[in-house]
């Protein structure tokens, strides 16, 4: 059965996150809009030397981001592999953050239907309370809606009462009229949230990405009632690329959505930005990333 897509106006769309991006964000603002985002993040280590000891680590940071800065909030996640789902699990209890793990082969999601269940089902075992799952992009770009969709059913069946975010890999889909209709077939299929990236490709949560996608939240929402959130990875690495979220997020769903249960950013190095940035809204000088551990 042949597709037939959505047309997305590029440049409209790419004018009109110019624009929202160029919005001058100032002192008392700029305190709000950093805490808010650091409530939001989902810290995240997804490397082949990731430890125990690491994660122990990124999760005392995802608690306590600043001890000096006491009105920092906590992140809203530490996202990892479902192996050590387990140990950060441990580390958090008690503490409101929640552990999200990726699964399905991420970040390729190159494996068997089963294998990705099997996935899954080990993190949410372990005590996942988010999974973190890839579409199959091949299915995608060779027009197999059906198996996109089911594929996302049946994970979001395997998820029971952890969140599905669902990650489409914008980078490999194409077009925006390819990135609006993954969207729209990952929240039909389920999804709890749409995500741009795995950070593992060249590009991720582009301006004209996101706002692609929260359109797309906003139509599917208005038309179903039921509401879907939205997670930026892959590119977000400045407290200026995170604030331009926000202000892309508020402009494009509302104020209801600037919440961690409704946005997260996934990112591995933007805390530390977002820190420095804080720290110079208060004394009027940058501080060293020195002075703010790595994990």
């Amino acid at each position: 059965m042949s597709r037939r897509l959505a047309h997305v106006d590029r440049v409209g769309i790419e004018e009109r996150a110019a624009q929202l991006g160029a919005r001058s964000i100032k002192t008392t603002a700029k305190q709000q809009g950093i805490r808010l985002a650091v409530s939001m993040l989902d810290l995240t280590t997804l490397e082949g030397a990731d430890t125990p000891g690491k994660v122990r680590q990124l999760c005392a940071k995802a608690v306590c981001p600043a001890p000096d800065i006491p009105e920092i909030p906590s992140v809203a996640a530490i996202c990892v592999y479902p192996s050590l789902v387990a140990v950060a699990r441990e580390a958090l209890a008690g503490t409101g953050v929640c552990t999200a793990s990726v699964a399905t082969g991420f970040p390729a999601g190159q494996v068997s239907l089963d294998a990705k269940l099997r996935d899954t089902e080990d993190a949410v075992s372990a005590g996942a309370d988010e999974i973190d799952m890839v579409i199959s992009r091949e299915a995608f770009l060779a027009g197999d809606d059906m198996r996109v969709m089911r594929e996302i059913a049946r994970i979001k069946e395997a998820c029971g009462q952890a969140h599905l975010k669902v990650i489409l890999e914008t980078a490999e889909l194409g077009s925006y009229d390819h990135v609006r209709h993954a969207s729209m077939l990952a929240m039909e299929a389920g999804a709890d949230f749409i995500k741009t990236s795995t950070g593992k490709a060249s590009a991720g949560a582009t301006p004209g990405v996101c706002l692609v996608m929260l359109e797309a939240i906003r139509d599917h929402v208005e038309r179903t009632g039921r509401v879907v959130g939205f997670k930026a990875a892959g590119g977000v690495s400045t407290s200026k690329a995170a604030l331009h979220r926000l202000v892309l997020v508020k402009e494009t769903l509302g104020d209801d959505w600037l919440t961690p249960e409704r946005l997260r950013i996934g990112a591995s190095s933007v805390l530390n930005d977002l820190l420095m940035q804080y720290a110079k809204t208060e004394s009027g000088r940058y501080g060293r990333s020195e002075d703010f551990s790595r994990e």
